[in-house]
């Protein structure tokens, strides 16, 4: 495995407007629970501040995410922490995320409502990157971004994000305001996104921020070494369950077999994958176990020739991915997958979790991934994938190590699928 020890996790430019951030960054959505149970405050705090001892200065959060409970406790981790020396990355438009439907938001009162609300939770005086979390298809985003670059122009936010837009609302709000970010999910099972809105981001110079660059944690084991918790929200996500984690469990096999040839994880091999996207890609993976994001962390060490890469790539065919991917069959068949990450993970010297987000860093300079956790060992993990290093054959082995057509079901909860990117349009300015 790819060790975090010693990992230097570089600066890089996010974007073209100067915002700079750590190579890999933290999602914090975990620590307030989502796949698992939430933590206190006090075990939350931990796992921030270690993050930050390892070199990780950018963390993303929402206040969709608890509700408003994991703002809190990143406000009260905050002030433990140089706060000049961190990049805080929040959102808003998501009034209500659970069933029976989500509930998006995008009007220029409630823009301005949400950031005095997240400024007061957080407790800072500044939003270094405010997302719009998903796109409210009733209101011109003209607007949506003309509030919101009102508040750059009052210092209350530095920049400004996008997450799951669809190429004309990147355009539309672009011409607004410059933006900074587009947070999409990325990994070696979710690559929907390469053929246009990838090089749209690059010619636009808006970087990337992959968030579940290890595939919701599958190529951490997720369903596969580990169970799936009953209370996590993976119980209700199609690649997770029955026939579909049975299939996808080839992929899994595939991902651990290229692992052990790169002399890492399953997890270390995917998300070195995701690293070595680019420069402008910073992955985002979340834990709440330290020794995995030690393991995230040990990707960076993870390199990849484009063999390697598209050998990676191969190993997880994007048809093979089952819907739903977390269910029956789906599941059993996206664990073949993870068997390739994890033999790629091992070839690498790190973790699968480790392969699949240094994968999602490798992508470009303007990738910053947020990958979340509750837990310090996950953390160490994730940053560890920094030292998780590819030559263009290695990335292309790992990318071929994850067909996208072999993922077993969408990567999707069936009921959230119109609020995606591809449906994000928004109606013309009058």
């Amino acid at each position: 495995m790819a060790e975090a020890n010693e990992v230097q996790i570089p600066s890089v430019k996010l974007g073209n407007q100067g915002f700079e951030v750590s190579k890999l960054g933290f999602g914090c959505m975990g620590l307030s629970g989502s796949y698992n149970s939430p933590l206190s405050d006090e075990d939350g705090i931990s796992v921030v501040k270690y993050a930050f001892s390892k070199g990780i200065t950018f963390f993303d959060t929402a206040d969709a995410y608890g509700p408003h409970s994991n703002e809190i406790l990143l406000g009260k981790a905050l002030k433990q922490l140089p706060r000049e020396k961190i990049q805080i990355a929040t959102k808003f438009g998501i009034q209500r995320m659970l069933s029976p439907d989500m509930i998006v938001k995008g009007s220029p009162d409630y823009v301005r409502s949400c950031c005095e609300d997240s400024l007061k939770r957080l407790d800072v005086e500044y939003i270094d990157l405010y997302y719009q979390h998903r796109v409210d298809t009733n209101v011109p985003i003209e607007e949506t971004i003309g509030e919101l670059k009102k508040l750059v122009e009052e210092k209350k936010v530095k920049y400004i994000g996008l997450s799951e837009a669809s190429p004309d609302t990147i355009r539309r709000a672009h011409a607004v305001h410059p933006i900074t970010a587009l947070q999409m999910e990325w990994s070696l099972w979710t690559r929907d996104i390469e053929e246009e809105i990838i090089p749209l981001c690059r010619e636009l110079g808006i970087g990337i921020v992959p968030y579940s660059p290890l595939g919701r944690g599958f190529f951490g084991g997720k369903g596969i070494v580990e169970s799936v918790a009953a209370n996590s929200a993976l119980v209700m996500h199609p690649r997770f369950q029955g026939d579909n984690l049975d299939k996808n469990k080839t992929i899994y096999t595939r991902i651990e077999s290229l692992a052990r040839k790169h002399q890492c994880t399953p997890a270390q091999l995917a998300l070195a994958w995701v690293l070595e996207q680019g420069d402008d890609v910073v992955p985002i993976p979340g834990t709440t176990k330290i020794r995995n994001l030690d393991d995230n962390v040990g990707s960076l060490k993870v390199k990849f020739t484009e063999a390697d890469l598209k050998e990676i790539s191969d190993a997880v065919p994007i048809e093979e991915v089952m819907h739903p991917r977390f269910q029956g069959d789906n599941l059993d068949k996206n664990k073949t997958i993870y068997t390739r990450i994890e033999s790629l993970a091992r070839k690498h010297q790190c973790t699968p979790a480790q392969l699949a987000l240094a994968w999602v860093l490798e992508q470009g300079d303007d990738v910053v991934p947020i990958p979340g956790t509750t837990k310090i060992k996950n953390l160490d993990d994730n940053v560890g994938s920094l030292k998780v290093k590819f030559t263009e054959a290695d990335l292309k082995e790992i990318s071929d190590a994850v067909p996208i057509e072999e993922v077993a079901g969408s990567r999707s909860y069936q009921n959230k699928d119109h609020f995606l990117w591809k449906f994000a349009n928004t109606p013309p300015k009058n």
